[in-house]
């Protein structure tokens, strides 16, 4: 048996107690299978979910860090990977890719080539600024306190989306970048990347568009026929896109892409240094050692799946959204924000005085949901996956009994800063 307690422990348990004690460690967590969550776990079925983890099992010991030097396996992986996702995204075929963690690594690191290549061309590291929409992912901020930038948060236009001409008036000689996303997460529209090209184009700036929440259901919407405005590699003016695998491209975590429209871009990227005993360390990216398993994860699945399983999986998650969307749309006192259909995002708001969205989250919290919180508007702002499409009907059914709860017993609740 396992003791309880802290310290470290003297004597080692069998797998047995260790692999019980794991299990039941996660008795009170959220039931992400039932779809009760609205991020953080991105899953289609279980024979997907197979797949990823056996993947990830056969390469679970060998180290990023050590591709093509002792893992030459990993490399080719890479380089597949690399191959897909530029055509996937429109890319040049002189384009490349850098495999990161996450979405925040690919950030910092799109943050952190625009900052290099401005220093070299420019000969100016201080200050400087990333120019975006208000409605950008907070990860760019925490980019711009690693790196010193400042982040240029410029009001929105209409529909929720970036102001092009606003953002081209914030621009000075320190920027170093203007970001848009594809789509935002707040509001899951997708800002008008053409329109920042252009910007980009005239006043040769580097253009990084974030995608890492929709970079792998935008391209398989489209083709399903979704409203999908051009956002990627494909675009003028566009330089470098991040696009999460570990989101739904249904890879392990962590596994996202930054994508560049040039690949001396990516050697700019890279890390070296040579001033210290040991000799020369070079990394590609910010992380040193990396697991591989999420690398042959990545290529696994989109191996499997291939570009008509996407559309599957693409289907299944957008038709619950605009599931859900249909359904709260219906309730009284409720409505979905505008536009929709861009993303398998959606957000909806009170518009009855009598009924407190926050009230209304604390109901669903309290049934067994995780509703996501959002400050502006106060709403309740969630993400679809592809296991949220049975439970559409059960999910509207206790939101229209939550909005009754609330309104009855005029019950009042408030935004949590801590909540999703």
């Amino acid at each position: 048996m396992l003791r309880e307690g802290g310290g470290f422990p003297k004597d080692g348990a069998a797998w047995a107690d260790v692999e019980e004690a794991l299990i039941s460690f996660k008795q009170d967590d959220l039931d992400w299978r039932r779809g009760r969550l609205p991020a953080y776990i991105y899953y289609f079925d279980e024979d997907v979910l197979r797949v990823q983890m056996d993947a990830y099992r056969l390469y679970a010991v060998e180290n990023g860090l050590g591709e093509g030097k002792a893992f030459f396996s990993l490399t080719r992986m890479l380089e597949d990977i690399s191959s897909m996702c530029l055509d996937l995204f429109n890319g040049p075929s002189d384009g490349a890719a850098s495999f990161t963690s996450g979405g925040t690594e690919s950030l910092i690191e799109a943050v952190r080539t625009a900052k290099k290549r401005h220093v070299l061309e420019k000969g100016r590291d201080y200050p400087l600024n990333v120019v975006a929409p208000y409605s950008a992912h907070a990860a760019l901020n925490k980019a711009g306190e690693v790196l010193d930038v400042e982040i240029r948060r410029i009001p929105l236009a209409d529909e929720f989306r970036a102001d092009p001409a606003a953002m081209a008036g914030a621009v000075d000689d320190g920027t170093i970048m203007l970001f848009g996303s594809a789509p935002c997460f707040p509001y899951g529209v997708i800002d008008p990347i053409r329109e920042l090209g252009k910007v980009a184009l005239e006043k040769g700036l580097w253009l990084h568009v974030d995608a890492c929440w929709g970079g792998f259901i935008s391209p398989f919407a489209k083709q399903l026929g979704y409203p999908i405005p051009d956002w990627d590699l494909g675009v003028p003016g566009v330089t470098s896109v991040s696009a999460d695998i570990h989101k739904f491209a249904y890879g392990a975590k962590g596994a996202s892409l930054l994508l560049f429209r040039d690949a001396s871009l990516k050697e700019l990227e890279r890390f070296s240094f040579s001033d210290w005993p040991r000799g020369t360390y070079a990394t590609p990216t910010l992380m040193g050692s990396k697991p591989a398993g999420s690398i042959a994860s990545a290529w696994a699945v989109m191996n499997y799946l291939g570009n008509e399983g996407y559309l599957r999986t693409t289907k299944a998650a957008m038709d619950a959204t605009m599931g859900f969307i249909r359904g709260i749309d219906a309730i009284d006192g409720l409505h979905c924000l505008q536009p929709t259909g861009e993303a398998n995002l959606y957000a909806f708001v009170s518009d009855d005085p009598q009924v407190d969205i926050m009230a209304v989250a604390d109901v669903l919290q309290n049934k067994g949901w995780f509703p996501g919180r959002m400050r502006e508007p106060l709403a309740i702002q969630q993400g679809v996956n592809p296991v949220h499409l049975p439970i559409v009907d059960e999910y509207v059914s206790d939101v229209a009994s939550a909005v009754a709860e609330v309104r009855s017993r005029g019950r009042q609740g408030q935004y949590d800063e801590n909540s999703y």
